[in-house]
């Protein structure tokens, strides 16, 4: 009988989309072809500590059941260059170290999709699923992956970029910058996602209350011109050999905010609606498939990644950003959009797995001297 390859599933992380990263790990868990990959689940906890979690935490009965780590767990360290021929080393505290033949990282946000864990995977000598550390790098900085798009002659919006330090100075002479925009505009942390910390603001007296607020979750703001009730597309990207890019999706938005918010997207049942494939025309399709490739390409991503965008009034199309660890839970729009796009989940999981370890191949076979 062939062995096993033994997945470490990371998930949970020190951000604030902590326990978006918990279901979407669960999905991840129940997706495995279990003929093919046992789950090696490890939790890392808002304090930055590393746990492995018992597989019920994930592949148990009650979707309740990933609601948050388990605490007094073994503490897991990656030894640094562990990489052996039949997989990795990896230490939990009072067992037998683990063999693990390659990382899932599900970590939503900083200090996980920004190219801190990939950098820590690298070094560990561990195959991983996903953008390296550049493709995490910037795509998840709003302001650096905008100027990168730009460079590429890619549509985006008008937006301007805010410092802590130069609001904290002179709040005014900050916020004079965005007079070159027009109401509404949205702010944004511009290292976090799921919504979090974003808000629409209709006029300039809400403006700095809402620039505050952003400033909590990042010392960098990004603040973007609006459009009038654009539609909200997505379309997923499967990297590999061959990329797959799915059909478009479209997020149909009845929620107080305005917007697909934090609120919209987790908590108020009802106040979103995925719309899979997207009304488009056939020729819109084709162009939003187009530019989520071209970002994919850009923004040097690998593995998988989900491109948003908007669609106005007149029917251009703007990049809005990339999520180089989309969510994926089973009401996410990455695995829907796979799904429609004729891959499963398990043939999905399956895909990113055997991509990743086919990069760490092709890695540890150049050359590292002369």
């Amino acid at each position: 009988m062939t062995q096993k390859s033994c997945v470490m599933v990371l998930f949970g992380g020190c951000s604030a989309e902590h326990e978006i990263s918990l279901l979407s790990a669960r999905f991840i868990a129940n997706s495995l072809d279990p003929e093919r990959f046992e789950v090696v689940p490890v939790g890392i906890h808002k304090t930055g500590r590393w746990q492995l979690q018992p597989q019920t935490l994930l592949t148990g009965g009650s979707g309740a059941g990933a609601s948050s780590l388990r605490s007094g767990q073994p503490e897991v360290s990656l030894p640094p260059g562990s990489w052996l021929d039949e997989g990795s080393v990896v230490l939990a505290q009072g067992q037998p170290p683990l063999r693990v033949d390659v990382v899932f990282p599900v970590l939503h946000g900083p200090l996980g999709e920004d190219g801190t864990v990939q950098g820590l995977l690298e070094l560990s000598g561990l195959p991983y699923v996903g953008a390296g550390v550049l493709g995490s790098a910037v795509g998840m900085d709003k302001d650096v992956m905008r100027r990168l798009l730009l460079q590429a002659g890619l549509p985006v919006l008008p937006y301007v970029t805010l410092r802590k330090a130069r609001f904290v100075t002179d709040p005014s002479s900050a916020l004079q910058d965005v007079s070159k925009l027009s109401f509404p505009v949205f702010v944004k942390p511009a290292n976090l996602g799921s919504s979090v910390g974003v808000s629409r603001v209709a006029e300039p007296t809400q403006l700095a209350a809402a620039v505050e607020r952003a400033f909590e979750f990042d010392d960098k703001v990004v603040i973007e011109q609006g459009l009038d009730r654009p539609h909200e597309i997505e379309c997923a990207v499967l990297g590999g050999s061959a990329p797959l890019v799915s059909v478009p999706g479209e997020i149909v938005v009845d929620h107080p905010d305005g917007f697909y918010s934090y609120a919209a997207k987790y908590l108020d049942e009802g106040s979103a609606i995925l719309r899979i494939p997207a009304e488009l025309s056939e020729a819109e399709t084709a162009k939003v498939q187009e530019l989520a490739r071209a970002t994919f390409d850009t923004l040097e991503c690998e593995g998988m990644a989900r491109v948003d965008l908007f669609l106005g009034k007149e029917r251009e199309l703007y990049i809005n950003e990339i999520n180089t660890i989309p969510g994926f839970t089973e009401i996410s729009m990455y695995p829907k959009l796979m799904q429609a796009s004729g891959v499963s989940a398990r043939e999905l999981v399956s895909r990113l797995i055997d991509d990743a370890c086919t990069r760490a191949r092709a890695k540890r076979a150049r050359r590292t001297s002369q």
